[in-house]
C-alpha cells in the first residue's frame, strides 16, 4: 500500500494517539500549525515534527458538556445551579459564550457542545461574567425588591424580556415539568436606570394585596 503523505484531523490524532477534541484546543493554543496541503489536511512531515507530549498536556482534562459547563460556571459564581430551579447559568449561556468567542466549542459544529474546564474555569474569573447570569421570575422580582404582580406588570409592558426560556421539573417526579422565563442580570441592573420615572422606593414598600401603582 503506498504511504500515505498528508493527514486530515482524525488521521492526525491516531498518529498521536490523541483525542480530536486535545488536537482542536492545541490548534487553538498554537501548538498545531495551520494545515499546509489543503484547509483541512496536514503533511506527514508536519504532524510528525509536532511534539505529541506538548499537544497531549495542552488539555489535560477531559472535555465537559454544556450542561457541566454551566454548573461549574455558576458555581464559581457562587450561585450554584439548584435541581429543580431555574439555573442561575444556563446551557445558553454557555452557547451565547461559544457564539461570542469566549469559550471554543472543540465539538466543531456537533449537536452538543464540548469544551476545556480550564478554560471554563478561566472566564469564571472575569470580572464582567456575573452579568450575563440568568433569572427566573421569582428571583428578579427579589432582586429588585418588588412583588412578583409588579414585576409581571413590567414584563407586560415590555420594559425587560427574557433571554431564553426552560424546562423545569418541580415536586415528584410524576408532577411534570414548567416552562419558566429567563432574564439575563444585566438586564435587569439596567432597568433601574432605563426606568428613571419609576418611583421604586415606593414601588418596594406596596404592601400584599395592594393594587399596583400606574405605570
Amino acid at each position: 500500500m503506498a504511504r500515505r503523505d498528508e493527514c486530515g484531523e482524525v488521521q492526525a490524532t491516531k498518529r498521536l494517539r490523541i483525542p480530536v477534541t486535545t488536537w482542536r484546543w492545541a490548534r487553538h493554543a498554537g501548538l498545531v500549525p495551520e494545515p499546509d496541503v489543503s484547509s483541512l489536511a496536514w503533511s506527514r512531515a508536519a504532524v510528525e515534527a509536532l511534539d505529541a507530549g506538548a499537544v497531549r498536556a495542552s488539555m489535560p482534562r477531559e472535555p465537559v458538556s454544556s450542561y457541566e459547563a454551566a454548573n461549574r460556571l455558576a458555581t464559581a459564581l457562587g450561585t450554584p445551579n439548584e435541581r429543580g430551579q431555574v439555573p442561575v447559568v444556563s446551557a445558553y449561556l454557555v452557547e451565547r459564550l461559544i457564539a461570542l468567542g469566549l469559550l471554543l466549542d472543540l465539538s466543531h459544529g456537533h449537536k452538543y457542545p464540548k469544551l476545556d474546564p480550564d478554560q471554563i474555569d478561566e472566564i469564571a474569573t472575569r470580572p464582567g461574567l456575573p452579568e450575563t447570569r440568568s433569572s427566573g421570575p421569582e428571583q428578579v422580582a427579589a432582586r429588585l425588591g418588588v412583588r412578583r404582580v409588579d414585576f409581571e406588570g413590567m414584563r407586560r409592558l415590555g420594559c425587560i424580556k427574557a433571554v431564553s426560556y426552560g424546562r423545569v421539573r418541580f415536586g415528584a417526579p410524576k408532577a411534570g415539568a414548567v416552562t419558566v422565563p429567563r432574564f439575563a442580570t444585566g438586564d435587569i441592573d439596567a432597568l433601574l436606570q432605563q426606568r428613571p420615572e419609576v418611583d421604586w422606593t415606593h414601588l418596594r414598600n406596596i404592601g400584599k394585596g395592594r393594587r399596583s401603582p400606574p405605570w
